[in-house]
């Protein structure tokens, strides 16, 4: 027998998938892509702490967002949502003008 032979034998086609475990598979994939996308922006957040206040002023942050956003976020939950939503705030009311009187 010649290895020619021997590759006929093999199954090289994947048998196609049904629509349901199609479904499951895809909803398994968004959920580690999910958790590992918060792994990650949990990990860049964790130097913030090592900004001094005016670098982190200049980002739109305070050290207390950064401190709320750590904590309020469980392990696989992403903190930088919670940053984002915080310098969007501040740059919102920061160089708002009084009411006028």
């Amino acid at each position: 027998m010649s290895t020619t032979e021997c590759g006929t034998d093999l199954k090289l086609v994947k048998a196609p998938a049904t629509a349901q475990s199609a479904i499951f598979q895809t909803a398994v994939f968004v959920r580690i892509k999910s958790a590992w996308r918060a792994i990650r922006n949990r990990i860049a957040a964790h130097p913030l702490f090592e900004l001094d206040d005016h670098m982190l002023d200049d980002i739109g942050l305070s050290r207390r967002d950064v401190v709320t956003a750590l904590d309020r976020s469980a392990a696989l939950d992403d903190p930088s949502l919670l940053l984002a939503r915080a310098a969007r705030e501040r740059a919102r009311t920061r160089f708002a003008r009084p009411p006028a009187r």
